[in-house]
């Protein structure tokens, strides 16, 4: 259902573009896209998301309910989860980071190719949550940069969802020009 689902609307913003577009692919009689690579690379990567889930806390089991087959993450295109950063471009922080942790989290950051995006899930992972601690991170945007913070302690699926769509408009605006971001800086861990 969710596959079907995602499917649908990549087909139809693919009309609406063209419908959009107007005159030469109407004189082609629909039998040609025009559009620019950009927007085309874009749209791709957009319903290809591969996320690389660290999981340190209770908001493991909030993010397991978001993969089950309830809430579906498969419909966003962010169905299989990759447990080598090499293979993921989407990096799902779940849950507390303490400073001892903050140098494998830069590591597996700095591992991922470009393009690649980052999701802060829970308060802990946004700001440190009520750790106001010497031991935790206060937030991991301290660390790597974050495109999408999800707060709430535990999140709900749902928000965790509205994170993933506000994350794929974004990819769908990004230009080529922003990357590569380079690398994150060890020395702040």
């Amino acid at each position: 259902m969710g596959l079907k689902l995602s499917r649908w609307r990549a087909t139809r913003e693919l009309r609406v573009g063209q419908r959009d577009s107007g005159g030469p692919e109407r004189l082609l009689d629909g039998s040609v896209v025009l559009t620019r690579l950009e927007a085309a690379v874009n749209w791709a990567r957009k319903y290809s998301f591969f996320l690389y889930p660290f999981v340190t806390a209770c908001c493991g089991m909030e993010f397991m309910s978001v993969a089950g087959p309830r809430y579906d993450v498969d419909r966003f295109g962010a169905a299989l989860p990759r447990f080598s950063p090499r293979q993921a471009d989407l990096l799902m922080v779940v849950g507390t980071i303490s400073h001892k942790q903050a140098p494998i989290l830069v590591k597996v950051y700095n591992q991922m190719a470009e393009p690649k995006w980052v999701l802060a899930f829970g308060v802990c992972a946004v700001s440190g949550g009520f750790y106001d601690n010497y031991s935790v991170v206060q937030g991991i945007d301290t660390l790597i940069p974050v495109d999408v913070y999800v707060p709430g302690c535990p999140p709900r699926p749902e928000m965790v969802l509205d994170g993933l769509l506000q994350l794929q408009q974004k990819v769908k605006e990004e230009r080529w020009s922003d990357w590569p971001r380079g690398q994150a800086p060890v020395s702040r861990c």
